[in-house]
């Protein structure tokens, strides 16, 4: 019963000694988890535990930027495949114009090189009218060397 008695005596002490310091960690403002032990470690030990709360907001502020991040994320990729939408609209409408201006620029040379044959038709038709205007004054001028070649013997 010796030993029971110490026991006793020595959880007593813990438990007075327990509610002692509580009573003066509450006097300075302190919590009651963190005692007079706490405060005797070493300082790296203190920044472990306060560490890892830090870890803590910091894993939550990661993960809130990360899903801000994929917010944005997907907001430009639907912005991405409008402006794709868009450029190939544009595309479109381009390829449409240009089509269309060959197509008017094609029709313009088509009607010039058409005048430039109907113009050509003329003058073939009018070829024979001037092959024998020339055969004429062929004739004329032989005629006219022959009246002067005897007029001034």
């Amino acid at each position: 019963m010796g030993r029971v008695a110490e026991t006793d005596s020595i959880s007593r002490y813990e438990t007075s000694s327990t509610s002692a310091s509580d009573r003066y960690d509450s006097l300075l403002g302190r919590s009651g988890s963190y005692s007079y032990l706490e405060e005797r470690k070493p300082y790296s030990s203190r920044l472990e535990k306060d560490d890892s709360t830090d870890f803590k907001k910091l894993y939550e502020q990661i993960l809130a930027e990360n899903e801000k991040l994929k917010a944005q994320l997907h907001d430009t990729n639907m912005e991405l495949t409008d402006l794709k939408l868009q450029l190939e609209k544009a595309t479109q409408r381009q390829e449409r114009y240009t089509d269309r201006s060959l197509l008017e620029m094609e029709k313009r040379e088509r009607r010039a090189l058409e005048r430039r044959i109907s113009e050509m038709e003329e003058e073939l038709k009018m070829l024979p009218d001037l092959k024998a205007d020339n055969q004429r004054l062929k004739d004329e001028n032989g005629a006219l060397i022959r009246v002067i070649s005897k007029l001034s013997k």
